[in-house]
């Protein structure tokens, strides 16, 4: 059982997924996984690994997902450790439990980082250097600003890596503004 290269899971990404706004959600989940095992003093490449690859699947097996991707990465002979990290953040599909810090943090980075590039995306300069926390609270009050962001997911997500909410955002953006130029913002 290993974990991938980095030029492996970016392989595998090209392979299943087409949406280039779906690839940058990836990354950047992948940079505040990076960000947070780097504070926390964990395994940045195993925690980076989890975050780049926990959705690879959703693009071509909406209905599927993780489970799937699950199953593709088990094929590839990758880390049960890492399967079962990336099927936890979607606990409603795949019935695994977080258990672990690094399950943690990757449920409490995902819908945050998509948030955060929806606020990027309407500031006029589509910056993420012009992202900062009272904006992004802000706009989690704005109901009809990314609907399809679950709020509860967000608060949940710091709550149970318990981390106060504006430091985890503020986390976030650091972690995101790291790799602006990648994502275009």
């Amino acid at each position: 059982m290993r974990i991938p290269s980095r030029q492996e899971a970016l392989s595998l990404i090209r392979k299943f997924t087409e949406n280039d706004r779906m690839r940058k959600h990836m990354l950047s989940v992948e940079a505040c996984m990076r960000f947070y095992a780097r504070k926390l003093g964990e395994d940045e490449e195993f925690w980076s690994m989890a975050g780049l690859l926990h959705d690879f699947d959703y693009e071509r097996f909406p209905d599927e997902h993780p489970v799937k991707g699950a199953e593709i990465l088990r094929a590839l002979g990758y880390s049960e450790n890492l399967i079962q990290t990336i099927l936890s953040h979607f606990t409603e599909k795949s019935g695994v439990e977080r258990t672990t810090l690094v399950q943690k943090c990757l449920y409490a980075c995902d819908e945050l980082t998509g948030f955060i590039i929806a606020i990027a995306l309407v500031k006029p300069s589509k910056s993420l250097l012009e992202v900062d926390v009272d904006s992004v609270k802000k706009k989690m009050k704005e109901k009809a600003f990314a609907r399809a962001v679950n709020r509860q997911d967000i608060l949940h997500g710091a709550e149970e890596l318990g981390i106060p909410l504006e430091e985890h955002i503020q986390n976030c953006i650091t972690a995101m503004q790291s790799i602006r130029s990648d994502l275009g913002l």
